[in-house]
């Protein structure tokens, strides 16, 4: 395997999403869309999450959605690049962290995306992209575990495997959002039993296992996630997903991959974490690594140093 360093941009192993992204950030609305409904469901939030929030940006697609109120694709790019500036006033740092002013800007670019959102699910409710988001401002607005939920199951019903809407609710479900560690790993549970053979789905293990390892802490943590449960249950998981025969690179793959490794690198199963840097090659995702010390990209390259030298 090459020792280069990684790509951490996350549209780097999809061209295609990226090219879409690209044409949203040039403002160039025809050309996105004619890209954009070539695009399955995975790829189409990718491409959006590639939209870089501006106030040009906000301005550009308010103007859209005030031109052509029977679309619903410009509300839902908009409500996006609202929740995308949102979080990012928010920070990602603990409520205690966080200023009032910045809940006060934060809250009302939520509410705003969750205005748009209602209406476009009112009028398309097999739009994908928006139930995702919803997911996201049901989180931000603490609408609580019941509403989440509700908006969780109006997505798989229009796609039942949708990997990245997945992770969203499992951040719902998590203690530090008003959840608990077992229903964090029942769904993390449900994920696994109800995917595919192959499938990205059962990489919701190792993402609990990731939270609960970072919610725990010193020797805790450690003897948690390097216990012969956990270890079991990421083998498993893995097993079913990543390692299975049926696996395919399909768009979200290198997340999926990404996460095995940083989960099997914590339980110290250096063999299993190798086998996923191999199967990275030159690309990589901060999810996860970025809960390490001295950050993704540091964590990465050290882990993975670590695994092909003992895996050699």
């Amino acid at each position: 395997m090459s020792e280069q360093e990684p790509t951490f941009d996350p549209l780097a192993p999809y061209p295609a999403a990226a090219a879409a992204a690209a044409a949203l950030n040039a403002q160039d609305w025809p050309s996105f869309r004619s890209q954009f409904v070539g695009l399955d469901w995975i790829s189409r939030m990718m491409a959006m999450r590639g939209v870089q929030p501006s106030a040009e940006q906000e301005q550009f697609l308010a103007g859209l959605v005030e031109r052509d109120p029977d679309d619903v694709l410009p509300p839902t790019v908009f409500a996006w690049v609202l929740i995308d500036a949102g979080w990012k006033i928010r920070s990602s740092y603990r409520a205690q962290h966080v200023s009032q002013d910045q809940f006060r800007q934060f809250h009302d670019h939520l509410r705003r995306a969750e205005r748009l959102l209602v209406d476009v699910v009112a009028r398309d409710p097999g739009m994908v992209l928006a139930w995702e988001l919803r997911l996201r401002t049901a989180r931000g607005l603490e609408l609580g575990q019941s509403e989440a939920r509700r908006r969780y199951d109006q997505l798989s019903r229009q796609h039942p495997h949708h990997v990245l809407a997945q992770q969203q609710y499992l951040q719902q479900v998590c203690p530090k959002w008003s959840g608990t560690w077992e229903k964090m790993h029942g769904f993390g549970r449900e994920c696994l039993t109800n995917a595919p053979e192959g499938a990205l789905s059962p990489v919701i293990v190792a993402d609990a296992v990731i939270e609960h390892w970072f919610g725990l802490s010193g020797d805790e943590a450690n003897t948690y996630v390097r216990s012969p449960a956990v270890q079991a249950e990421l083998r498993e998981a893995a097993g079913r997903s990543v390692f299975h025969p049926n696996f395919q690179r399909t768009p979200g793959w290198v997340v999926a991959v990404s996460t095995f490794a940083c989960a099997f690198s914590l339980a110290d199963l250096r063999p299993e974490a190798a086998s996923c840097f191999r199967a990275l090659g030159p690309y990589a995702h901060e999810w996860g690594w970025q809960y390490l010390n001295g950050g993704a990209e540091k964590a990465f390259g050290r882990h993975r140093a670590l695994a092909m030298k003992e895996s050699a």
